[in-house]
């Protein structure tokens, strides 16, 4: 079904949310800027002189990709997402299991986290993400009456993400699986869980991330360093002692576009996971708050459109764009925690902006997902002023949910 803008014009809805559109897309036009600049001289030094541009043009390639990807997303209504979640999740866990297999997954500084598609890799954690907001919303609302009660209703879920979790710890992959547990939690505190069940869920989370931290060498040598990065700034405080230089050169303005001294071959990953530190040494204190804000913008447009979906009692739709806004804001707060020093060190990418094929293209199919829904919520309103005959009154296969 589809509408002409001055059609919706005319009823005083506008076809889509200007406000997430231009967020999205000032997030996107930043990032390209700050790719290149953050990768040129790594591609110089690893592929040849007139090849400073290679990371920017795969950066190029995964957006056009994801954009592809977000418009075919965006034509499949939103009922359809729901009636296939459980497959969904189940092609996620398959991937999980694919890519631990030697030979099909793709081990790269010590984590087997790719599966090489020859022309591209695909990160399945990344997939996983979307993957469980979908079933986590899915789930909430058809279990709505036993979500309170353990067994029935609680049970299952923790049991499906313990098993995801598992499969994200072998590769590994902690950060993933922190961000998945804490989006499920999210998704179950928004469906309306018990106060009771939610701090126990805290209580188990945190106790979990704990005893995950103890037993890996790895991962305390991370909270060790990170405590104190200046106590080993050439190991365990490396990366984040270089990370912090680089924004005390930025101050207020920045030292200017491209004249960063640390992404020449001292802050690692300066294309991926400490963009936005190369972001804050190029356009200082202004550059990193005009991030914040857009994504802010786009985190409160996420929860504005969930809110209004279950205004429409559409509580599967309502779920799915807070949990995608839930998902985009933790991961960025997280990045950006990293590199200002605020949080360990992990190997998250900032939704958007960061060099990574899969993290981008998962996250613009997201977004076509959160769009769609807000599409159709403006359809379902437009119909609601012009009565309920009306063609755009109701969107064909729609689920329609009670409160619960």
């Amino acid at each position: 079904m589809t509408y002409r803008a001055s059609h919706a014009q005319s009823y005083g809805i506008p076809e889509f949310d200007q406000a997430l559109i231009w967020s999205v897309l000032f997030l996107l036009s930043i990032g390209l800027i700050m790719v290149y600049s953050a990768s040129a001289a790594i591609a110089e030094a690893q592929f040849g002189a007139d090849q400073s541009g290679h990371y920017l043009v795969r950066h190029v390639i995964y957006l056009t990709l994801g954009i592809l990807l977000g418009v075919a997303a965006f034509q499949i209504p939103v009922y359809i997402w729901q009636k296939y979640a459980i497959f969904m999740l189940l092609a996620g866990v398959l991937l999980l299991v694919l890519v631990l297999v030697p030979g099909i997954g793709r081990e790269v500084n010590g984590s087997q986290r790719w599966i090489s598609l020859y022309l591209v890799n695909l990160q399945p954690s990344e997939v996983m993400k979307l993957f469980m907001v979908i079933y986590a919303a899915d789930y909430v609302v058809r279990k709505a009456a036993d979500m309170n009660r353990f067994y029935k209703g609680f049970l299952p879920l923790l049991t499906t993400v313990v098993i995801v979790g598992f499969l994200l710890l072998r590769q590994p992959d902690f950060g993933a699986a922190v961000v998945i547990a804490a989006l499920t939690i999210g998704i179950l505190f928004l469906g309306g869980i018990s106060i009771k069940i939610f701090a126990g869920l805290l209580g188990l989370a945190a106790a979990g991330m704990l005893i995950l931290i103890y037993v890996a060498s790895y991962r305390l040598e991370r909270i060790i360093g990170f405590m104190d990065p200046w106590a080993d700034p050439l190991g365990k405080g490396y990366q984040l002692s270089h990370a912090l230089i680089a924004f005390g050169r930025g101050e207020w303005f920045g030292v200017g576009l491209g004249g960063s001294v640390e992404k020449l071959f001292y802050l690692p990953e300066a294309h991926t996971d400490f963009l936005l530190a190369v972001l804050a040494e190029e356009l200082g204190f202004s550059g990193v708050a005009v991030v914040i804000v857009l994504f802010a913008v786009l985190v409160t447009r996420a929860f504005a459109i969930g809110r209004q979906a279950a205004r429409l009692e559409c509580h599967f739709a309502a779920l799915v764009a807070q949990g995608i806004g839930l998902w985009i804001g933790m991961q960025a707060i997280i990045n950006m925690g990293v590199n200002m020093g605020v949080l360990p060190t992990k190997g998250l990418t900032l939704p958007l902006m960061s060099f990574g094929g899969s993290s981008i293209t998962a996250v613009c199919f997201a977004l076509a997902i959160l769009m769609r829904i807000d599409w159709e919520n403006r359809q379902r309103l437009r119909g609601a002023t012009m009565g309920p005959d009306s063609p755009q009154h109701k969107i064909k296969g729609e689920r329609w949910y009670r409160q619960f």
